[in-house]
């Protein structure tokens, strides 16, 4: 089958196997899901292979977090962006296909031993990692808003607004969508 065939945008084989294994790599790392990796992706996809550009790559996340359906839709759409229908399902086989391996074998070992210290202090252990995981994700996505002073407002007043209230998230995310209607983000 040609390239033409599968609408690799312009890359070739080689770039889809490295694609694959790459994502493979970070699904081993994804604790806490694939979000948690953004970074990561940002910077391979991004940075290293240039394969897509800084708005590509948060565009990609917006339109996936906003669909129905699973979060990890993202993943497909990078994938596309960069190989088209090949490199999306480099990137969701290489995403989906270790760490769910993994998750079964170490749910089965878990259930088994719940009761081992070990296993107890491994699971606790982990909130912190996805913390940070995440904060370095929400850092990427931001970056290319620096130059618009009312979007990195809205990130600390989104912050106090989730400590300090009990109201559904949307109402930061509408008063988001006002600012980029009005060009501020």
């Amino acid at each position: 089958m040609t390239a033409e065939f599968f609408g690799l945008h312009g890359q070739s084989w080689s770039d889809v196997l490295q694609l694959a294994g790459h994502f493979a790599l970070l699904s081993v790392l994804a604790v806490g899901g694939a979000i948690t990796l953004a970074s990561e992706m940002q910077r391979y996809l991004v940075v290293e292979h240039g394969w897509i550009d800084a708005l590509q790559f948060n565009a990609s996340i917006a339109i996936a977090q906003a669909a129905p359906g699973p979060n990890i839709l993202f993943v497909a759409l990078l994938g596309w962006s960069v190989a088209g229908p090949a490199g999306m399902l480099a990137t969701m086989a290489g995403n989906m296909l270790p760490s769910s391996l993994i998750t079964f074998g170490v749910g089965r070992l878990r259930h088994a031993r719940r009761d081992a210290l070990a296993v107890q202090a491994f699971s606790v252990g982990l909130a912190p990692l996805t913390i940070g995981l995440l904060v370095a994700t929400g850092w990427v996505l931001a970056l290319p808003l620096v130059q618009h002073p009312l979007s990195m407002l809205l990130v600390p007043a989104t912050i106090v607004f989730m400590l300090k209230t009990t109201r559904s998230p949307l109402w930061m995310i509408a008063l988001g969508a006002l600012a980029g209607a009005l060009g501020g983000a």
